[in-house]
């Protein structure tokens, strides 16, 4: 899947418009994105703000996609999200992108990441809502039986709020993003660069690839992609018996 994922997979504007600000990043930053794949939004990153990048991921193939013309201030690291092997402390940002339905043990990737943050640092969390899911174009119009298939891998927001607070984050918060635009070439899909379509019976997936390719010799396809990002923070320091964070 690698190579179809280095060419098909793409980064949202508003979702990497929101790590640069929330995260306040800037060149001095070091920033740690777990589960990177071919890594397009931590490359994205480092050459915006000119941060000092990691991109850990498992796979050897995915890495291997990712290396692939990576600038100078980026790095990549294969290991498990909940067994980084990096050194305490050490990151201004950590965050995830469209992977925290594919882990086997959240309350430890989300332990891991608290002890790799600095104080004050900050965890995005980019995953998506139930309503999300629903209101996908065009996974849900096309493949509509995605929706059952997504709604039981991906963790609900209540829990991981509750999961995050536990592995001692603090002032959680969440915020919604999206892109719109046209599909013209059904390459993507074709190549199920999104998990989701695997999970399908082929008979069903082909079903729905023959009605996407049919609309599309009609013109273009509307798309949507969106975010619900979930925000925590480890604690600047302690005054007085007080957890102070960041103010932004």
């Amino acid at each position: 899947m690698a190579p179809a994922y280095a060419r098909w997979r793409s980064t949202s504007p508003q979702l990497l418009d929101a790590l640069v600000t929330k995260g306040a990043l800037r060149a001095e930053s070091s920033v740690l994105e777990l589960g990177c794949g071919t890594g397009n939004y931590i490359r994205a990153l480092c050459k915006r703000t000119g941060c000092t990048g990691w991109g850990l991921d498992p796979s050897v193939a995915m890495l291997a996609q990712a290396r692939t013309g990576s600038p100078d201030n980026l790095r990549w690291i294969c290991a498990a999200a909940e067994h980084t092997t990096l050194a305490h402390a050490q990151f201004d940002l950590a965050f995830c992108v469209d992977v925290i339905h594919h882990l086997h043990n959240r309350a430890q990737v989300f332990d891991e990441a608290y002890r790799v943050l600095r104080n004050g640092g900050v965890l995005c969390v980019a995953t998506d809502s139930g309503q999300i899911i629903r209101r996908r174009q065009p996974l849900s119009v096309y493949w509509p039986d995605t929706i059952k298939v997504e709604l039981a891998r991906y963790p609900e927001i209540a829990t991981l709020l509750t999961e995050l607070s536990e592995a001692k984050f603090v002032r959680l918060g969440r915020q919604e993003v999206e892109s719109c635009g046209w599909i013209t070439d059904p390459g993507p899909y074709r190549a199920k660069v999104f998990s989701c379509l695997r999970a399908l019976p082929e008979e069903v997936y082909q079903q729905g690839r023959a009605r996407l390719e049919a609309d599309l010799e009609k013109g273009p396809v509307p798309f949507s992609s969106r975010y619900l990002l979930l925000w925590a923070h480890k604690p600047l320091k302690r005054v007085n018996g007080l957890m102070i964070t960041r103010l932004y």
